[in-house]
């Protein structure tokens, strides 16, 4: 007859205390008298009991696990980013835990604190908010390792890693300028998160450098998702004037403005011009292939793996801002604009 494993309860009652002293003891949480403590851990030894070994690991932090919170993991940018990290965590005997804040910073906050919860032993975070962060100071002031990674937040600091937004969304919208182009719409993110507002500051930059006035009409908001953009594209478009360029600030929007502008018969780039940031797999299966600011992924997401297991690996140096710089990569969606 095969033996039952012995329990918690089984332990308590050999060691003649509770089963949330035992637990507490076995456990190590809470406080238990060493007298009562080596009473207990007899009794276990003695019944062969073996308990919670996971869930005693990630309390104790002995684990090799870290977690990354990342804005959307549907999004190719993202996703491909959390691949890279789980590559070179997996090198570094770690495994990763891969969270999607969907942009919502209640989302982010709660996600951080369960994680947290599990003494994960170090977090690589794409913020949603670039000013909200207390809970991002409370990892730092704990000194939990921490890496930012696309955007940056106000007054932390930590290390690291993101892309010159401001410099990429100039050269998109300095190249439309350059090809006769002065009506420029911008189909941008919410403002509260640090790309977003990056890119904008590059498109008014080119604009204020090629003595266009920013307009309000050429802007329109939407969500980061396919369906949103399609939707912002089309009121965008929809005006009695609207614009001969398009500049989108990330690859699901892209391609949202593109699904709007072939519904509404707007041919690209006989009738628009289109410029996306990053580029993404279909950029170069549309007829036309898509001009897009390219932002070095691969290196990203190895650069943020290797700053986080350096700090694990004791290094305490003052912390990283590393930043890449993006390349125009010019393809068939912008035609010179003449007003004959």
């Amino acid at each position: 007859m095969v033996r039952k494993p012995a329990t918690l309860k089984d332990v308590a009652a050999l060691a003649k205390v509770s089963r949330a002293t035992a637990a507490r003891a076995l456990n190590s949480y809470g406080y238990v008298g060493d007298e009562t403590a080596r009473k207990i851990q007899a009794a276990a030894d003695k019944l062969g009991y073996r308990g919670n070994r996971l869930a005693q690991a990630l309390r104790s932090g002995q684990l090799p696990i870290v977690g990354c919170i990342v804005g959307d993991i549907q999004n190719p940018f993202f996703a491909r980013i959390a691949h890279d990290i789980e590559v070179l965590a997996r090198e570094c005997g770690h495994n990763l835990i891969i969270g999607s804040s969907e942009e919502e910073l209640g989302q982010e906050i709660s996600l951080l604190a369960s994680l947290q919860s599990l003494s994960i032993r170090g977090f690589i975070v794409a913020p949603t908010s670039a000013a909200s962060n207390a809970h991002l100071q409370g990892l730092i002031a704990e000194n939990v390792p921490l890496v930012l990674i696309d955007r940056v937040a106000e007054d932390l600091d930590c290390d690291s890693v993101a892309v010159d937004n401001a410099g990429g969304a100039r050269k998109a919208v300095e190249y439309f300028i350059a090809m006769g182009h002065r009506r420029i719409g911008l189909l941008q993110d919410d403002m509260r998160i640090f790309t977003s507002r990056e890119r904008m500051t590059g498109y008014q930059a080119a604009l204020a450098a090629g003595g266009i006035a920013s307009d309000d009409r050429m802007i329109a908001v939407s969500q980061s998702t396919v369906e949103h953009a399609v939707d912002a594209t089309i009121r965008l478009f929809s005006q009695k004037a609207p614009p001969t360029a398009l500049f989108t600030v990330d690859s699901l929007m892209t391609q949202g403005a593109l699904l709007a502008l072939r519904s509404m018969g707007i041919s690209i780039p006989h009738d628009v011009s289109l410029i996306g940031f990053d580029d993404f797999n279909l950029a170069t299966f549309t007829d036309p292939q898509i001009t897009v600011v390219s932002q070095p992924v691969p290196e990203i997401g190895r650069a943020a793996a290797r700053l986080l297991f350096d700090r694990l690996s004791g290094r305490s140096d003052p912390s990283q801002k590393i930043r890449f710089e993006t390349k125009l990569i010019v393809r068939g969606s912008v035609s010179r604009y003449t007003t004959g």
